[in-house]
């Protein structure tokens, strides 16, 4: 009888396990019970050999099956996985084609949860409060026949904030809310003039008279601005403005060789010039990618203007007096009609952003223009045009927390000249005002912002210092 051999010895030899000889060995096994019966089958135990080897096999059987299982399982998942996979790409492709059709469509509406992007580029914004987009986003209609597969970071399409220090912004306001800012400004501004009248026979020795002219301008503006966004692009503001001014001349009267300083004081206050400003977004921008925002003010000239005013006399008053020339009021508008566009820019490089404006303002001329004159009645004019102003400011923003924000920056205008009847008017010259501007912001709320801005004159013409406080409240 053939011997069977342990399933050890097969694996000490190299041979799989069980193997042929095994499955000889069951089936004369088998033979042996048929022919014995199958009570004795019952009674009788097996072979220790038969035993080991029909276990063996049983369970390379089941291990081989179940591998078999799980192999196919793999392959179902990997399947369903591919499956998966291409129907994600599809919900992406479907999605990014609706969000470009949404953008054109409603104004861009589901953009930003906040306005403007980034609060680590520059704290709250006087002109435009960073504003929740909730609302808007919960507007967005879904995707038919799509399922959600995850949510990608919202892009930033509004431009970075910072503490304004212009009087343009550069956030635009969200569409469907208003922007009320009330704001104050204070400006001084000393000025001294030297006039000599008379001749010299050598240099250093005058035969004549020195007049020596002081004048210190006091100006306080309060003015509301009202902003409102038509949509995420574009916005609307009108400005009202009351302004205070209060001057004093510090002078020795010429023609009269006294040696007595006078001081001539006027002062005036009521409704300034009213201004009505659109605003545009021009682009996208991003990181490292500039934003651009084209805005059109027009200014009219509801304040009362410096022809309406009554002016001291300008050659001989009574009992034998010069008169100043100075008026006795001080206006409170500029008295043109002016139009002025201009462009925003801001470009953000973390952990700073830059921003600038370019502007020129047109000042229409006025026809048939007239000045009343104390004790002499009305001087007529002609037609009066002042100079045009161009005007260019560049700006650095920082961010110092959440809340806090610091900008500095600089503003540099050119005016020209005065002309009357087409003619330049004597004395008149182009002027060059330069302003270095200091500002911060704090932000309380979502709906409240302090914004503080300090300019001070670095040429003889500009204003010594000037002192703006904003308050933008959302609603």
């Amino acid at each position: 009888m053939t011997r069977v051999r342990p399933a050890h010895e097969d694996r000490q030899r190299g041979r799989p396990r069980g193997g042929l000889r095994c499955w000889r060995h069951v089936g004369a096994a088998a033979s042996l019970i048929l022919l014995a019966g199958t009570g004795f089958a019952q009674q009788a135990p097996p072979a220790p050999g038969q035993s080991a080897a029909a276990g063996d096999a049983d369970e390379l059987h089941r291990e081989v099956k179940a591998q078999g299982e799980r192999l196919e399982a793999m392959r179902s998942q990997i399947a369903a996985q591919m499956a998966e996979l291409e129907a994600m790409k599809r919900t992406l492709a479907a999605q990014e084609a609706q969000y470009q059709s949404l953008r054109h469509a409603v104004g861009m509406d589901v953009l930003d949860r906040q306005r403007a992007g980034n609060i680590r580029a520059g704290g709250a914004f006087a002109a435009a409060q960073p504003m929740p987009a909730a609302d808007a986003v919960a507007a967005m209609p879904a995707a038919e026949d799509t399922q959600p597969v995850g949510q990608a970071p919202q892009r930033d399409t509004r431009p970075p904030e910072v503490a304004p220090i212009f009087d343009q912004p550069g956030v635009l306001t969200p569409r469907g809310k208003l922007i009320v800012e009330p704001s104050y400004q204070f400006g001084y501004s000393s000025a001294e003039r030297v006039a000599l009248v008379g001749y010299t026979i050598i240099p250093a020795i005058l035969i004549g008279l020195i007049d020596v002219r002081q004048v210190k301008t006091t100006t306080q503006t309060g003015a509301i601005a009202l902003r409102y966004g038509i949509t995420n692009r574009l916005e609307a503001e009108v400005r009202v403005p009351y302004v205070y001014g209060h001057t004093d001349t510090i002078s020795r009267e010429i023609f009269t060789g006294t040696a007595t300083d006078r001081v001539f004081g006027a002062s005036g206050h009521g409704l300034g010039d009213v201004e009505a400003t659109a605003r545009y977004q021009i682009n996208d921008g991003g990181a490292d990618k500039a934003y651009y925002v084209a805005w059109l003010r027009f200014k009219s000239r509801t304040g009362r203007d410096p022809f309406e005013v009554t002016t001291d006399c300008v050659q001989r008053c009574v009992q034998n007096a010069t008169g100043t020339g100075l008026p006795l009021q001080l206006p409170t508008g500029s008295g043109f009609y002016s139009v002025q566009p201009g462009v925003t820019w801001l470009y953000p490089s973390d952990p700073v952003v830059f921003f600038g404006n370019v502007s020129y303002l047109h000042n229409f001329t006025r026809h048939h223009v007239s000045r009343t004159l104390l004790l002499a009645g009305k001087e007529e004019l002609g037609d009066v045009k002042v100079g045009d102003v161009a005007d260019v400011s560049v700006g650095m923003g920082l961010a110092l927390n959440e809340k806090a924000s610091f900008s500095i920056g600089y503003d540099q205008s050119w005016v020209g000249v005065t002309k009357q009847n087409n003619r330049t008017v004597a004395g008149s010259a182009k002027t060059v005002l330069g302003t270095l501007l200091i500002g911060g912001s704090y932000r309380f709320n979502d709906k409240r912002t302090l914004n503080f801005t300090l300019g001070v004159g670095v040429t003889r013409d500009t204003p010594d210092a000037t002192v703006t406080v904003r308050m933008p409240m959302t609603y």
